[in-house]
């Protein structure tokens, strides 16, 4: 993490069991001049550690206190494609997101964006249509664990391998929410052909809004 003035500092997250209860919460911990500041992150409740610290380490980056440190030889992250794939790690307005929004405009259809489908889940959608209850989620090939792109990284390869397996986790999870509450869900790769998924998400926006009426 950034600590400013060109100081960077290794993170690690940890995991504390509430006293009294099966409440897990996790930090963010790190080292500063000889002390170790923590920063709450958030209750997480998958059924393994690993995922736990996986999703620990997701909302650790979704909260913005992480940042991609410049690599120095022999650095976990020093490959191009593992800083590459942390470069397009954007939350939202990534190059596919706002292409597929343009097509689905071009096609009278209107939206919401980056929005929770349900207000009391803390699940953001990356197009939501609320009236026909769809959300769209355009997934990035090596986050979520692609099976046709991802490619698991050799180096902290533990890390690496239990932090996409719980985006996997939550990804289904998000789904199976979503559905329980009446919402179709259209997940989309970034690799696939825009036009292509426009033309699924509109047919599936369409069909649903035609059902309601």
């Amino acid at each position: 993490m950034d600590l400013g003035q060109g100081r960077f500092a290794r993170a690690s997250v940890e995991l504390k069991l509430l006293p009294g209860t099966r409440r897990i919460r996790a930090y963010l911990r790190w080292s500063d001049n000889g002390k170790s500041p923590t920063r709450y992150l958030g209750q997480v409740d998958f059924d393994t550690r690993a995922k736990n610290l996986a999703e620990g380490w997701r909302l650790a980056w979704e909260k913005g206190l992480l940042t991609e440190e410049p690599a120095t030889e022999g650095s976990w992250a020093s490959s191009p494609a593992v800083r590459a794939s942390m470069r397009g790690n954007r939350n939202k307005n990534t190059k596919p997101e706002l292409r597929l929004r343009s097509l689905l405009h071009q096609q009278g259809l209107r939206y919401r964006v980056a929005t929770r489908p349900l207000r009391d889940l803390r699940r953001t959608a990356d197009i939501v249509f609320s009236k026909a209850k769809v959300a769209v989620f355009v997934d990035g090939c090596y986050w979520h664990g692609c099976p046709q792109h991802f490619r698991p990284a050799t180096v902290n390869s533990e890390f690496w391998s239990a932090k996409i397996e719980g985006n996997r986790s939550r990804d289904a999870e998000t789904d199976r929410l979503l559905r329980e509450s009446g919402w179709t869900v259209v997940r989309v790769w970034e690799h696939e052909d825009p036009e292509e998924a426009a033309t699924r998400v509109a047919g599936t926006v369409r069909g649903k809004s035609a059902l309601s009426t």
